[in-house]
């Protein structure tokens, strides 16, 4: 829906210090309820992929996927599409070692905590742990990077490392590729092993 694209880049501009006026005149004009922040863009694919596996259309539900553009944003995205701001609800997930930051800043914001759901590592780890090594090797290989990712794992500072680690490593090693691969593992998903972060945020929408 594009017009629910158009609200996800005027509150990221927003949010980066642009005006708030088209943000407010597209809420106004939106069934937008929802604003599901995430740190990045290989979250949001990956949210976005599970949802269109299960026949949903979010942005038609009222729901903006938003990436933020790093943990550290959570904040000001609060503060701004939380109960300060435009008072939409407020759900999404973070990594285990960012809960603390998460928690202060919803509680600064006077939103909720309990939309918001912890992956271990991040959301790749979850996947990856989800799917298995091998399984996950398969779709490098079907997705034609398994040249990339021996010459990755020949390097010195990858040896020694459990295979999960190095997975999740290579998936960041060229830009796009966590993106690209957000989609691919979780449509590679049997539908019982989604990981509970990710399927608690979708059956909480």
């Amino acid at each position: 829906m594009t017009d629910m694209r158009a609200f996800r880049d005027a509150a990221t501009a927003w949010a980066a210090g642009g005006p708030g006026d088209p943000v407010r005149e597209l809420a106004a004009r939106l069934p937008v309820r929802t604003a599901v922040l995430l740190e990045g863009l290989s979250d949001a694919a990956a949210v976005s992929a599970l949802a269109a596996a299960r026949g949903r259309d979010l942005a038609a539900e009222g729901v903006c996927v938003l990436p933020m553009g790093g943990a550290m944003n959570v904040g000001r995205f609060a503060r701004l599409l939380g109960p300060p701001g435009l008072g939409l609800r407020l759900t999404g997930l973070c990594d285990e070692r960012e809960r603390p930051y998460y928690r202060r800043a919803l509680e600064r914001a006077g939103a909720a905590q309990e939309g918001f759901f912890v992956c271990a590592a991040d959301l790749e780890d979850e996947l990856i742990r989800a799917l298995g090594v091998p399984r996950v090797k398969e779709l490098v290989l079907t997705e034609g990077d398994s040249r990339p990712l021996q010459t990755f794992l020949r390097q010195p500072a990858q040896q020694g490392r459990p295979a999960q680690q190095q997975l999740r490593r290579f998936l960041g090693t060229k830009k796009g590729r966590k993106i690209h691969y957000g989609r691919v593992l979780v449509e590679a998903l049997d539908p019982d092993r989604v990981p509970a972060p990710l399927d608690d945020l979708l059956t909480g929408l």
